[in-house]
């Protein structure tokens, strides 16, 4: 069974960066487009930040220009980099591939605040 394993959440002050990474199968980026979603309390699970098996990135209009998404084929590892980070950001962030899904990770938390 496929598992992704997200890590790197953190306790974060309004304005900070944080970096958070999903390690995956290996070969799995080889073949899959991957995104990160987020998950506030009380509120539907959102996809944040998408890259395709091209290369091709795509942002939610909420972190646009704040946000990247990269890979690393070599450590079969996903990143999502976040910086000028707002309480609204919070939440728990989990990966997975592109559509169709598969089965969630854990996640990681992710809290901004002062």
């Amino acid at each position: 069974q496929v598992q992704f394993v997200e890590s790197g959440g953190d306790l974060v002050q309004p304005g900070g960066s944080l970096r958070v990474s999903c390690k995956v199968p290996e070969s799995f980026l080889a073949t899959y487009g991957m995104a990160w979603h987020r998950q506030a309390p009380g509120k539907q699970r959102e996809m944040v930040a998408s890259i395709t098996g091209g290369g091709r990135t795509k942002y939610a209009d909420s972190v646009q220009g704040r946000f990247t998404i990269s890979r690393d084929y070599a450590k079969a590892t996903v990143y999502l980099q976040m910086s000028g980070l707002k309480p609204e950001d919070t939440a728990v962030y989990y990966c997975n591939r592109m559509s169709p899904e598969l089965p969630w990770g854990q996640g990681t938390q992710v809290t901004v605040s002062s």
